[in-house]
Formats: C-alpha cells, sequence, structure tokens
C-alpha cells in the first residue's frame, strides 16, 4: 500500500496531450486579449465586412458585369502587406546585427517552411473559389439577402471546426447554428420578392445557391487556415507562429486566389472587356478604375483582419465577428442602395442576431469554469513544486 500512495499523487503530474485541441496555438495563447494589434485587426475586419459587399455591389449596379473580375479584386489588394513585411524583415537585420551572427534564422526573407507554404496554396484555391460562388451571388441578389445568406457560413465554420480542428460544442453553439440554418431557410422560402430589377427568376435562384455555396465553402476556409497554422505550431523545429508568419501566409493565399481569379479572366477575356466596360460605366472611367482600387483595399483588409482573428482566436471567432457586422451591412444597403427589407428578411435577421447572442452568452458562461480549472492547475503545480 505504501509503494502505491506515492503513485496516486504523481498521477496528476502526466501531462495530458492536447494535440487535439488544435485551437490552443501556442502564438494564439501567448498573446493577451489586450494586444493592440488585436483591436487593429478586429478594426480591419469591420471596414471589410461592412464596406466591401457594399462595393462590390455597387460595381454590378453601375454597369459591371464581370464576375471573373469582381472576384479577383477581394484579393488583389494582396500585395499592400508587402509593405509591413519589408519592414518585419528590416527589423530583423537590425537585430541579427545587434546580436551577432548567430541570429541568421531570423534574418531570413520569408519565414514559411514549404509545408506552410503548400498549406497556404491550397487555402488560397479554396479562397479564389469562394470568391467566384461570392461575387455571382452579389451579382443577382440584393446586399441584405446575401448578407444574411453569407452569415450561414458560422453554422458551417462550427461543424467544420469540430472535425478538423476539434472545436469543442455548448447547447448555445449548437442553438446559434439551427437559429442562422432556419433564419436562411425562410429567404429561400420567400426568394423573388426582393428580386432586383432585370434579374430574372432563374438568375436571381442561381445567385442564391451560388451565396449559399460561398458561405459553405468559406465556412471550411477558416477551419483550414487554422489546421495550417496549428500543424505549423506543433511541428518540432518550425519557426515561431509570430504575426509576421501570420501576414506572410495571407500573401500567399491571396497570391495564389488571385492567380486562380486571373486564369478565369482570361479564359472569359475580361481583361479585353474592361476598357470597354469603363467607357460605358455610370460612374465614369476614373469613377470606374477608382471603384475597383477601392474594392481591392477594402477587402484586403477583411482578408488580413481574418487569419489576425484565427491567429488570436479561433476560426470560429473568426466566423463570429463576421457575422457580429451583419447588421451595419444590412442598415447601410437599405440607407445607400435603397433596398427592400420585407418582414422576411426582418424576421430573419431577428434569429441571426438571437443567435448570434445566443453564441456570446454560452461564450461567456463556459469561461468562468475554464478560468477556475486552470486557475486549480497552476495552484496544484505549485503545491507539487
Amino acid at each position: 500500500m505504501e509503494v502505491e500512495i506515492p503513485t496516486q499523487h504523481r498521477e496528476p503530474k502526466v501531462k495530458r496531450p492536447s494535440a487535439w485541441r488544435w485551437h490552443d496555438l501556442p502564438g494564439a495563447a501567448a498573446k493577451p486579449l489586450r494586444d493592440p494589434l488585436l483591436a487593429v485587426n478586429f478594426l480591419l475586419l469591420a471596414v471589410g465586412a461592412a464596406c466591401g459587399p457594399l462595393l462590390l455591389r455597387l460595381y454590378f449596379l453601375r454597369g459591371g458585369s464581370r464576375k471573373w473580375l469582381s472576384s479577383l479584386l477581394q484579393t488583389a489588394g494582396w500585395p499592400l502587406l508587402l509593405v509591413p513585411l519589408c519592414f518585419s524583415f528590416s527589423s530583423r537585420r537590425r537585430r541579427r546585427g545587434r546580436q551577432g551572427d548567430d541570429a541568421t534564422a531570423s534574418s531570413s526573407v520569408f519565414l514559411m517552411t514549404p509545408r506552410l507554404l503548400a498549406a497556404s496554396a491550397v487555402v488560397g484555391l479554396m479562397t479564389g473559389a469562394d470568391n467566384f460562388l461570392y461575387a455571382y451571388g452579389q451579382a443577382y441578389l440584393p446586399v441584405s439577402t446575401s448578407s444574411i445568406l453569407i452569415s450561414t457560413q458560422l453554422a458551417f465554420t462550427a461543424a467544420f471546426a469540430l472535425l478538423l480542428v476539434r472545436q469543442r460544442f455548448t447547447g448555445s453553439t449548437v442553438n446559434a447554428i439551427v437559429l442562422l440554418s432556419v433564419g436562411a431557410a425562410m429567404l429561400g422560402m420567400g426568394s423573388g420578392g426582393d428580386r432586383p430589377a432585370g434579374v430574372s427568376g432563374a438568375q436571381y435562384a442561381v445567385g442564391f445557391g451560388m451565396a449559399l455555396g460561398a458561405a459553405a465553402l468559406y465556412g471550411l476556409v477558416l477551419p483550414v487556415m487554422e489546421l495550417s497554422q496549428a500543424w505549423h505550431a506543433a511541428r518540432a523545429g518550425s519557426a515561431a507562429l509570430t504575426y509576421t508568419l501570420v501576414v506572410e501566409i495571407q500573401v500567399v493565399i491571396g497570391l495564389t486566389a488571385t492567380a486562380f481569379c486571373a486564369v478565369g479572366m482570361l479564359a472569359n477575356n475580361d481583361f479585353q472587356a474592361i476598357p470597354g466596360e469603363a467607357r460605358q460605366s455610370q460612374l465614369g472611367q476614373p469613377g470606374y478604375y477608382l471603384l475597383l482600387v477601392g474594392t481591392a483595399a477594402v477587402y484586403q483588409c477583411f482578408c488580413l483582419g481574418i487569419i489576425g482573428a484565427i491567429y488570436y482566436g479561433s476560426a470560429l471567432l473568426a466566423g463570429v465577428i463576421i457575422t457580429v457586422l451583419l447588421p451595419v451591412t444590412e442598415v447601410l444597403a437599405v440607407v445607400f442602395f435603397h433596398e427592400p427589407f420585407s418582414g422576411t428578411k426582418g424576421v430573419a435577421l431577428g434569429l441571426s442576431l438571437w443567435g448570434l447572442a445566443s453564441y456570446f452568452y454560452g461564450e461567456v458562461r463556459n469561461k468562468a469554469p475554464e478560468a477556475e480549472h486552470q486557475t486549480s492547475l497552476c495552484a496544484d503545480r505549485d503545491c507539487e513544486n
């Protein structure tokens, strides 16, 4: 009996493997929630999520018709990220000069490993396909309708996060998924009443399906992003998962998605049609090109905000933030485009907000027991030491 007692006391020391909890990334856990970069990423995401759909819809309303071009605009702003990467590289080189030749690894131009590069390229191809689905839906649907449909990505994100990154489900999460799904179903049953002028019933139906498909695919993209970061963080010998590395990931994703859409533009002769479309645009040539540049910049804010939210939190957190901004996009669409807002849309929006509130309530309620558990574990370790 005396031999077994020490074994029982040593049992709490056994470290439980946490490999299945991919959302607990080392890089994310090391960042405090009050980090200024966290607020910056949320601000970028808010600007992109609220203004991006409006600018893309404005392109179609003012005479634009090129779906592959509008797809490319959603990631074409990736070169803007080269500026902060250049500053980061310059800073690493200065640190190396102060520390000596032992800091050679930190002065590399790129921090990405070949595996992470390949994973980011795959995510980029998925993003390019999602951009096309989303642009197709935007061409035929009012912004208010497409935004509510896109909000269902939270349900898809939660489902894929459960499968890929072992995201834990709570009753509140399930309730949020059900409410969002019911809201989308209500829009489907009442579709057609808000069909824009000049859009046929068949085009509206296809746009509806494309927007829903875009939500489903993006619900897969977010957990895959998180999984690729987790694999890199868990791999021995890999560079630390820093914010600079996250920006490099977004550059590769943006470059690959833009190349994917550029191939579609070549096949559809969009490059040859752009000058003629600019001349015929209701905005005029300068306004037309300014709209294209502004749309690309705004969507780049969205992309950087998304991957930053995943770095600091999780894919599900990124999906929740997108859903939080749904009412903002709805109101702006009604104000600027005078889109009809039927009772069905109002109920669907109410269900979406209800689901969002349910999710946040569950998260807040579950944080306290987790914090107490972590505190008790730390106290046990201190006692053992």
